[in-house]
């Protein structure tokens, strides 16, 4: 399959079509996916929409090989974690997949990468290997034209001047930060930059305590001088990413698809507005396993948006827009 094929869709039509080749291409190559829905009598040839797919636990990431590809693997992408605690493995054979899905996807929603000055603030995802936030930034760091563009790991000082500068030139400028890190900064620096767009991926890395998003979004809304704070809604299982420009409203890329389990029910959907398990469809995995049922606990609004509520009990933290609702 082309990668073409899964960032030209455009209709639900298109969708459906391409998600139901990738899950026969899936059953046929992907050992444990088939095991799987063997394991669940599923008849695969009976699967005629893409809301009859079974979607594959996502801790089958962490004990199990997901590969539906027979390539070389380029890349292991791998799951933050806590010593002595197992972690998820992202075996990626093809990363054009990976590098035009978030390219494709932050261009969508924010616009050419070369006109917007990125910065980075990931000191925990920069301390570990195999963070695929990190090479994600990384290619949209050297894909940024302005010279300001960088990561910042504690110096905080810098960031602020760097900051202030960008506001007096009136440059459009994304900082991309980890959730304890944007308020370890706004801690010791204010700033009223209304134009600055403030992106954080979630997670407090075990460095503070959770809080409520809206509790979050509150302050780091004050201490940068923003209307609303932007997120990123992704993780190590998936090569492809949601973002929100405010509110904790997420929106997918058309290649992408987020549906809802009932959390007594996993194998059965339920409507819009309720809350259930978050399953997504991410058909740039088409050399891994494009259906994962998440631990997540969401909401899908009647435009498709959707919003991440919590996790489900005994679910391990992660680090990716684990937020306490």
């Amino acid at each position: 399959m082309v990668a073409e094929q899964f960032f030209s869709i455009k209709s639900e039509d298109d969708f459906n079509k391409t998600a139901l080749e990738v899950f026969n291409f899936q059953v046929k190559n992907c050992l444990i996916y088939a095991q799987y829905i063997k394991h669940l009598n599923i008849n695969p040839d009976q699967i005629d929409h893409y809301e009859k797919i079974p979607f594959l636990p996502i801790s089958f990431f962490k004990s199990n090989t997901v590969l539906s590809s027979d390539l070389p693997v380029q890349i292991t992408f791998s799951s933050s974690g806590t010593t002595g605690q197992i972690t998820s493995r992202h075996l990626v054979t093809d990363l054009s997949l990976y590098e035009n899905s978030f390219n494709k996807a932050f261009e969508l929603f924010y616009g050419s990468v070369k006109d917007i000055c990125l910065l980075a603030l990931l000191p925990s995802y920069l301390e570990r290997e195999g963070s695929s936030l990190i090479y994600m930034v990384d290619d949209l760091l050297k894909q940024s034209q302005h010279p300001k563009s960088g990561y910042f790991l504690h110096n905080h000082e810098d960031l602020h001047n760097t900051l202030s500068e960008l506001k007096q030139s009136g440059q459009k400028t994304i900082l991309i930060g980890v959730t304890y890190a944007l308020l370890d900064f706004i801690e010791q620096y204010q700033i009223d930059f209304p134009e600055l767009i403030v992106m954080e991926t979630g997670g407090m890395k075990g460095k503070r305590k959770e809080m409520v998003r809206e509790e979050l979004h509150h302050a780091l809304c004050e201490g940068f001088g923003v209307q609303d704070i932007h997120s990123e809604y992704g993780m190590t299982e998936l090569l492809s990413q949601a973002y929100s420009k405010g509110k904790g409203i997420f929106f997918t890329p058309p290649w992408m698809k987020v549906l809802l389990r009932d959390t007594s029910d996993p194998l059965s959907l339920i409507s819009s507005q309720q809350i259930g398990g978050i399953n997504v469809i991410d058909l740039a995995n088409v050399n891994s396993c494009a259906f994962i049922a998440t631990q997540d606990l969401g909401k899908i609004h009647n435009d498709k948006s959707f919003e991440v509520i919590g996790r489900f009990d005994n679910a391990d933290i992660r680090g990716c827009n684990l937020l306490v609702q």
